[in-house]
């Protein structure tokens, strides 16, 4: 029997075992960014999607039909991670209000300043009527259900280039 270690010297065990914890996968609100979520108001707008400023930025807005370039944690209620561009390594560039993303998302980013953080809870109703179906380890998003996105509005190009 061969023993794979790590350069630690520790064993090097899958993620797929029975009884081991999740993988860890990058996310933009850590554990003490989820207590500080708790004393974070909810805003409520009239399309439903509610929302909490993690980090107000302090750049511009983006403007309808702009590009923007964002960071994304998306996850059904639960908190299971069902798509992320920080595991891509590169922010997601699309254009806000054109509908290229969920309405919800669209929405979302559309009040954000250059540099701020927000968590988005998304009704079914502003996510995927569709559905998606799942990728190996990720979990399902049902069509018209709720989810959560934690977005970071990293850069507008043309507008924070001054």
């Amino acid at each position: 029997m061969v023993l794979v270690t790590s350069v630690f010297g520790l064993p090097i065990v899958g993620s797929h075992g029975a009884g081991l914890p999740p993988e860890e996968k990058p996310r933009l609100c850590n554990e003490e960014c989820e207590k500080e979520l708790e004393n974070i108001p909810m805003v409520t707008t009239e399309s439903g999607l509610q929302y909490k400023d993690i980090k107000i930025g302090e750049g511009p807005s983006p403007p309808i039909g702009f590009q923007v370039a964002a960071n994304y944690v998306a996850m059904v209620p639960s908190g299971q991670i069902f798509d992320s561009s920080l595991e891509k390594g590169q922010p997601y560039i699309f254009r806000v209000g054109a509908g290229q993303v969920v309405k919800g998302l669209d929405e979302g980013i559309l009040g954000m300043k250059v540099g701020g953080k927000r968590r988005l809870y998304i009704p079914g109703s502003l996510s995927f009527p569709k559905g998606l179906t799942s990728a190996p380890g990720r979990p399902r998003v049902a069509p018209n259900s709720p989810v959560i996105f934690d977005v970071s509005l990293e850069y507008v190009p043309g507008l924070d280039d001054e």
